[in-house]
């Protein structure tokens, strides 16, 4: 396996396959996720979402360095996930594999949990929305930067 990394690009050689991916779209991605879901459960949803996971305004109040830091560290892991997947190829098909990812595998995860969690379909459908829109907008910003 060779690694390398470039002006623009981390590379990864190995196992048959090469994997290009840019830092930067990881970093923009990821920080979009970010924002998405600070204006999704603040200013969009945040009493609907409350009510439906059980969430007070006095948990809300603790624990905010690791509940932000470790979203945004899974935030970038997602956003690297999902640009090694997109590779070099165009904006379409960066946007339609972040919409489908976002679905297909992250929104029905999280339906699944849910359904065993006997969770309301108002948080399924706030999570898996959040997911959904999450994710097209990473691919796009990935498909518009890679």
């Amino acid at each position: 396996m060779i690694f390398y990394i470039s002006c623009a690009n981390a590379v990864w050689q190995g196992a048959g396959m090469e994997i290009t991916l840019s830092p930067l779209a990881v970093v923009v991605a990821a920080v979009s996720m970010f924002i998405i879901g600070g204006l999704w459960y603040s200013v969009l949803f945040a009493k609907p979402w409350q009510r439906a996971a059980g969430v007070s305004d006095e948990a809300l109040s603790t624990g905010a360095a690791r509940v932000f830091g470790g979203s945004f560290v899974l935030a970038l892991v997602i956003a690297a996930s999902l640009a090694a997947f997109i590779g070099e190829e165009s904006v379409v098909f960066a946007t339609t594999v972040g919409a489908i990812s976002g679905v297909t595998f992250a929104a029905a995860f999280l339906v699944i949990v849910s359904l065993f969690e006997r969770r309301s379909a108002a948080l399924m459908l706030i999570n898996g929305g959040y997911a959904a829109v999450s994710f097209t907008v990473m691919g796009l910003l990935i498909g518009l930067i890679q």
